[in-house]
């Protein structure tokens, strides 16, 4: 028997409902995993609330770690008690247990707990594609990072700041200062208070950030704009602030020829070899503490309503672990 989130439509939190259900033996191709900490991520709300259609009734959640149960018929590389964790792009880790292909899983190394594997490897991915594949960040280079105490937030700073960048982070509140500091934050910005923009040409000298690493949207989008220096690039990789619509590519071309991307994992993570090489990488980066999984509070998995409340609301710091 397990239990599990379901949606039958999209919403705010409310939508939310549990069933129980009687797990089948896995078919062919998959395992059954047992959920031992579960990872929220800020696209678990965009899948909630229709940002992100989604057929429905649906499961929610993509990031899971836990332990192998029972496999299916031809699979190889994994037996019964194996510790494994999963990103996705697979729904339905809001769960006690759930069958899944093994093709999703990922070996969890035994020097890797597993809440790091829960709250950090979709995040840790997240980073460094965007860092390393995607910008190509190089030393020495001023970057800007919005929501720089959030779960990717703090990885971000963290990576940055081990390829030898200058970052400059945004933060709501003098308590999430502190945690981009200690990250390694050369420069913290209160967006609420102060103009961003204007700071960040007064730390470059008038030069702009190379990259803005924006995960908020169409509420700090003409921020960026006015931070990025000439042939900058703006990562535009999240929609907590509404998503960005209506770009006029003229303004591109007026704020000095600006890039602008708009990046998702899975197009990073697709090939199979890729994503067990970029994960590996990952542990890699959290085994020699270049980065952190940051958790900053754990909820009861059925409370998960309220925790996506709170992660909208701003009042969650770095990563969040649900527990089953």
């Amino acid at each position: 028997m397990a239990r599990a989130a379901r949606i039958s439509e999209q919403g705010g939190p409310e939508v939310i409902r549990w069933i129980d259900q009687d797990l089948p033996p896995p078919p062919p191709g998959q395992v059954r995993m047992r959920n031992t900490a579960i990872g929220l991520n800020y696209i678990d709300t965009y899948h909630r609330d229709g940002t992100y259609p989604i057929p429905l009734p649906n499961g929610l959640g993509i990031e899971a770690a836990g332990v192998v149960e029972a496999v299916g018929d031809g699979v190889n590389d994994f037996v019964p008690g194996d510790r494994v964790c999963t990103f996705g792009p697979i729904l339905g880790a809001y769960a006690t247990a759930r069958n899944l292909p093994a093709a999703a899983l990922f070996p969890i190394p035994e020097d890797i707990s597993d809440d790091v594997a829960a709250a950090g490897l979709l995040k840790g991915c997240t980073t460094e594609f965007l860092v390393e594949r995607c910008a190509r960040v190089q030393a020495q280079w001023p970057v800007l990072v919005h929501a720089a105490a959030g779960g990717v937030g703090l990885l971000l700073v963290q990576w940055l700041k081990h390829v030898g960048a200058t970052v400059i982070g945004t933060v709501s509140t003098p308590d999430k200062a502190v945690l981009a500091k200690d990250a390694g934050a050369d420069h913290v910005l209160f967006y609420k208070s102060e103009d961003v923009a204007a700071r960040v040409r007064d730390i470059t000298a008038g030069a702009g950030v190379r990259v803005s690493f924006d995960g908020i949207g169409m509420s700090t989008w003409e921020t960026s704009l006015a931070a990025t220096g000439r042939r900058g690039m703006i990562v535009s990789y999240g929609n907590a602030g509404g998503p960005v619509s209506g770009v006029n590519l003229g303004v591109l071309a007026q704020k000095g020829s600006l890039f602008v991307t708009r990046p998702t994992l899975f197009d990073y993570y697709a090939d199979p070899a890729e994503r067990q090489a970029g994960a590996d990488y990952v542990f890699d980066m959290f085994r020699q503490g270049v980065i952190s999984a940051n958790i900053g509070q754990t909820y009861a998995l059925e409370d998960v309503a309220q925790a996506h409340r709170d992660l909208e609301a701003g009042k969650t710091v770095g990563a969040t672990i649900l527990r089953p």
